[in-house]
């Protein structure tokens, strides 16, 4: 069932209309290999001691569009930084599906020697598929950040997808999402801090989206941000300084949660 589950998501009919590698490049990227597939991710560090940022970008995005200037951001917030880049995005080999890159977050912490409880995962829009699935694997990881984040994987692979060619039901889509992609499952298992940030005129991902993950989180220290400027693709642009506040904040009240002062 989930071999079957896994080829429909995989297939181009689906991955293939909702992924869109981009070619751009870091002219210094972090190689890591999984298996034949080389990952040219992103890394900064700036204090071995400090938490790192682990970000995973949207779908028509690549690392190339955050670095230096989003590293440099969370770096004055003392934070080091790693982008974790898709395979078949800008300098990785591979190719783009949604199963198959699943477990590729935390094959990328463990190759790299970090640590779940030195780590705080973020994921953008299509991101936070995968920053979901390395927090329930990684259940101890530091924070969780969700931009513009996902509930429904399902409804968006239906907005692209031709379902027609693959013979088959969008039910059976959403009976195949459910496989992999139960974020309400995922989220309500992990306890870290966690901040959600949406904005209300997000026209591609409905901010109801944001409601359901923060709804599902199990975290008692967790906050829901909505903006009222800005959209999908502008929710930093347009909210810049309470945008990086708010991830400020969520260090503080990381640390404050591992001294028992959050509860």
């Amino acid at each position: 069932m989930k071999q079957d589950a896994a080829r429909l998501l995989d297939s181009a009919a689906i991955s293939g209309v909702y992924l869109f590698p981009q070619p751009r490049t870091v002219a210094d990227p972090c190689i890591v290999g999984i298996d034949e597939i080389e990952l040219a991710c992103y890394r900064r560090i700036v204090q071995t001691d400090w938490l790192t940022l682990v970000h995973f970008h949207g779908n028509g995005e690549a690392i190339a569009d955050y670095v230096p200037e989003m590293a440099d951001a969370f770096a004055r917030l003392n934070l080091n930084s790693l982008f974790v880049e898709y395979r078949g995005y800008g300098g990785s080999t591979g190719k783009a599906q949604l199963v198959s890159m699943l477990g590729d977050g935390q094959t990328v912490l463990e190759s790299l020697g970090i640590v779940a409880e030195k780590a705080i995962v973020f994921g953008r829009s299509i991101g936070s598929l995968y920053a979901i699935e390395l927090v329930q694997r990684q259940p101890n990881v530091a924070g969780l950040i969700l931009e513009s984040g996902i509930a429904d994987p399902a409804e968006r692979f239906l907005a692209y997808a031709d379902v027609n060619t693959l013979g088959c039901t969008p039910d059976e889509v959403r009976t195949a999402a459910n496989c992999f992609f139960d974020h309400q499952k995922k989220l309500s298992n992990y306890r870290g801090p966690t901040l959600i940030m949406h904005t209300e005129g997000d026209q591609m991902v409905d901010v109801s989206h944001a409601e359901r993950n923060y709804q599902w989180v199990g975290a008692s220290c967790k906050r829901l941000l909505r903006f009222v400027q800005g959209d999908h693709n502008s929710i930093m642009a347009w909210n810049q300084q309470e945008y990086f506040e708010a991830i400020e904040r969520l260090v503080v009240a990381i640390h404050e949660w591992r001294e028992g002062r959050v509860v």
